[in-house]
């Protein structure tokens, strides 16, 4: 028989002991600041608060702490976290368009009102390691940035000057948008209530998902209208008076993708739009929703849905990596009366596909 493994409280307590000694590591080694992980681990920090769905980058270096760099246990615990939070009201919709850019690229203009800005990337940069690094290499003075704060805009709205793109998407009068937090997902979706489910999705999946959509599996031809990194401000509008109040801003990506549409019977030909929207520094992420959100698309544009990447309740369903760790992960808990179970199951099976064999083996020797 399977008999489960004595210790309760006890074993759990000093698992966790051990699980704080691992976390802290070599005690003739500095402990590491969550200030050090906000400011120099700064792109883990920014997926982690955006799959967890919290703009806190102290919060966020706080999870990847104490989960010892693990994002998905990092992301988990700020989802956790978020859940105990008072929700005051909902924040105006941002607009990009006036986003104090970083670092803004297209692939589609060389030239463009508002110029290419690289800004922080690892685009040109050669993969080799930098031995460097290794040391305590003091850097030159911080980097600012210099010049006025210009309106930056966007790709999309060049192409919309001449027709050649489909119109932005707008919310119906009087239609509030979608919460996933808050109420539960049910299909077919609605786009908004989509983006969110995506922004909130696993990159490597969402990453695999664009990648696929690329190699046939969606037949997408995308080219990317525009990158942009940026801050942008938080509005609070708030029912006692007739003005919205600023309450700071957050750092944004947004990725605007252009896909060739050979039109319908009522729609000429044009470009059509991918949507993607994460907070900080995630381009991949931001590249790869916007190539998702156009493939699930393929319904509303008359196009066949024959891969992965669009069909919606498969996408959606499996792109939470917080949902798919629980699943994956409660493998390892108990199962054993569930086994015992499949286990005599199995033998009995055996043992009558043997004794068929035999009867099979004397009728034949008959």
């Amino acid at each position: 028989m399977y008999v489960a493994v004595k210790g309760g409280e006890a074993a759990i307590s000093n698992a966790h002991r051990l699980l704080a000694d691992r976390r802290r590591g070599d005690r003739d080694v500095p402990d590491l600041r969550i200030d050090q992980i906000a400011e120099q681990l700064s792109v883990g920090v920014d997926r982690v608060m955006a799959e967890g769905s919290l703009y806190d980058k102290e919060l966020a270096a706080l999870a990847i702490k104490q989960a010892r760099g693990d994002l998905i246990e990092a992301i988990f615990l700020v989802r956790a976290y978020r859940t105990t939070l008072p929700r005051f009201g909902y924040t105006q919709p941002i607009d990009t368009e006036d986003m104090l850019v970083e670092r803004r690229v297209s692939a589609t203009y060389k030239d463009l009102p508002g110029g290419q800005l690289l800004g922080p990337t690892f685009d040109y940069t050669h993969r080799l390691l930098d031995p460097e690094l290794a040391h305590d290499k003091q850097v030159d003075k911080p980097v600012t940035r210099e010049g006025e704060h210009e309106k930056v805009v966007r790709v999309s709205s060049i192409l919309a000057q001449e027709g050649l793109i489909e119109a932005d998407g707008e919310m119906p009068e009087g239609r509030v948008p979608g919460d996933i937090t808050r109420d539960p997902m049910e299909f077919p979706m609605e786009r908004d209530t989509r983006l969110q489910a995506l922004a909130r999705g696993d990159e490597g999946f969402l990453l695999a998902l664009a990648y696929s959509t690329q190699r046939g599996y969606g037949m997408n031809h995308p080219f990317v209208g525009e990158v942009r990194i940026g801050e942008v401000e938080l509005e609070f509008e708030v029912p006692e008076i007739d003005f919205a109040i600023p309450l700071g801003t957050v750092q944004v990506t947004e990725c605007q993708m252009v896909n060739k549409f050979k039109g319908s019977a009522k729609v000429p030909p044009q470009f059509t739009r991918g949507y993607g929207l994460v907070f900080g520094q995630s381009e991949r992420k931001a590249m790869a929703m916007a190539l998702c959100d156009r493939a699930l698309r393929a319904g509303e544009l008359g196009e066949d849905r024959t891969a992965p990447a669009q069909d919606e309740e498969f996408v959606i369903s499996h792109a939470d990596n917080v949902q798919a760790t629980g699943f994956v992960e409660h493998l390892k808990l108990p199962h054993y009366v569930d086994f015992q179970a499949e286990l005599e199951l199995v033998r009995k099976m055996r043992a009558e596909q043997a004794k068929a064999a035999s009867d099979a083996f004397d009728l034949a020797a008959e």
